[in-house]
């Protein structure tokens, strides 16, 4: 028993080191990973909010109050983007939480299957509307932007590129003062965490779920 407890022990040092390391070298590296469900299809994000805390914050409050779902990709300009986040079918305009800063210096680009905040020409005017990069757009890189700020890339698609390119190919035209909007609607039926917890949750849990069942058989 005394050796048991002993090994026990050196375990629990191990893991909290191991934690400890992956917190201070990593942070929370995944986290969550978001299921979009729409009418053409599931797409599954992963979001990066080491690299974009305030965007994956704010997009996490909208989703997570059900604000996306029903709304609709209301803008779909094949070889460049789909954007969505803020109409519902019929160009309704949703009201919205205040603005976010710009986070589009943290060195993740608007790259294929890229999501990133959509926004006007104020830098910092991004609310709940996000595109998803349908080809690697790097005019939209803060390096490359002619405003100097970019567009804030704050995570990518892990699952579902071929809905993406479904939505994509969806025949579009004008609506009012709109253009580029698909001619059937393209709905966001619900948008929901697959992953509560990030990498590093994860990993403690996985670590000491492990301790606990070695000391049930202590």
């Amino acid at each position: 028993m005394y050796r048991f407890r002993q090994v026990l022990l050196a375990a629990s040092m191990v893991t909290f080191a191991v934690v400890s390391s992956y917190s201070a070298h990593a942070g929370e590296k995944v986290g969550p990973i978001m299921r979009m469900t729409t009418n053409f299809g599931v797409i599954e994000i992963e979001l990066n909010r080491v690299k974009a805390p305030a965007t994956v914050d704010n997009f996490l409050k909208y989703a997570d109050d059900g604000f996306y779902n029903g709304t609709i990709f209301h803008r779909v300009i094949p070889g460049f983007m789909i954007q969505g986040g803020g109409f519902k079918p019929g160009l309704e305009k949703q009201p919205t939480r205040e603005p976010i800063k710009n986070e589009a210096a943290n060195g993740l680009k608007n790259v294929v299957g890229s999501i990133a905040m959509a926004r006007t020409g104020d830098p910092h005017s991004a609310t709940s509307q996000f595109f998803i990069n349908t080809a690697t757009n790097d005019s939209l890189d803060k390096e490359n932007a002619r405003d100097g700020w970019g567009y804030t890339v704050f995570g990518k698609v892990i699952k579902g590129m071929d809905v993406l390119r479904k939505i994509e190919s969806t025949p579009t035209g004008r609506s009012g003062p709109y253009r580029d909007v698909p001619k059937q609607d393209v709905i966001i039926e619900k948008v929901e965490r697959v992953s509560k917890k990030g990498g590093l949750d994860q990993l403690k849990n996985n670590l000491y779920a492990g301790l606990s069942v070695s000391s049930a058989y202590s």
